[in-house]
């Protein structure tokens, strides 16, 4: 749209993408790869909380823009630390003390499980939720973690379940949001299930996940969420839709 209108200074805009798999040694690998041999201007929109923490020391020194990071780590926030660095989503530890705050409040006696990944993403959820929680922090009986290379977190989910909680604090990236909200469902188990913000794709996670299986859980959400009947109507998602059909697919 940018480049249909003139682009930006009369300069039209070129994006280069590489996948690094959400794999930090990757993401170095490839941020390397656009500085210093495509030369980029910026980088925008990478996606994940270990995978930036790999490259932001790098990205700092070399004093290339890092914007719009797609993670809500409080680190991307640090701008004395790291001036070249700009944050987008809401800080992770900000939502997940929302819904301790929330569990506290609504279920001042349940018995709490907590999945999360083990890693800074993991850390970060996992502090702000205890904050949240406050003196209901000790409803926590039981916490799992998981790496980000697990091929399945189905034994994680047994031992939640067997444990007796009845209150589920999923804090997990999207396919295995998608994978727990499924097996929760194959088990017959039904805990409150809170399901991290950053894993409420529609697309991505409730439809592979079954919406069936979906119903019923507590989400937050920040954006427009494409493919949300509420925002039919709304201009900037008909703006998106339009766009987006003009996208040649590969």
């Amino acid at each position: 749209m940018v480049n249909d209108q003139g682009g930006i200074n009369g300069r039209k805009i070129d994006y280069i993408s590489y996948d690094d798999g959400y794999s930090p040694p990757k993401t170095v690998e490839q941020v390397r790869k656009l500085i210093e041999g495509d030369e980029v201007l910026l980088l925008y929109s990478v996606f994940g909380t270990p995978t930036n923490l790999a490259v932001i020391k790098y990205m700092n020194a070399k004093k290339v823009p890092h914007l719009l990071i797609a993670s809500g780590g409080t680190v991307f926030g640090d701008y004395r630390q790291f001036p070249w660095s700009m944050g987008f989503q809401p800080q992770t530890r900000g939502e997940t003390r929302v819904y301790g705050r929330y569990i506290a409040q609504n279920y001042p006696n349940a018995k709490i499980g907590v999945l999360y990944s083990s890693d800074g993403l993991g850390r970060d959820n996992i502090a702000g939720f205890k904050q949240g929680l406050g003196d209901k922090a000790g409803n926590i009986l039981v916490e799992q973690t998981y790496e980000a290379t697990d091929p399945t977190i189905e034994s994680q989910l047994v031992k939640l379940r067997t444990s007796g909680v009845d209150v589920f604090a999923n804090f997990t990236t999207p396919k295995f949001a998608a994978m727990a909200i499924r097996k929760t469902a194959e088990m017959g188990w039904k805990p409150v299930h809170i399901l991290h913000g950053i894993s409420l794709s529609i697309e991505t996670v409730l439809k592979p996940a079954s919406l069936e299986n979906a119903k019923d859980l507590i989400i937050s959400n920040y954006m427009k969420e494409y493919g949300d009947p509420a925002w039919d109507d709304d201009p900037g998602n008909a703006e998106v839709r339009r766009i987006s059909r003009q996208i040649p697919a590969e």
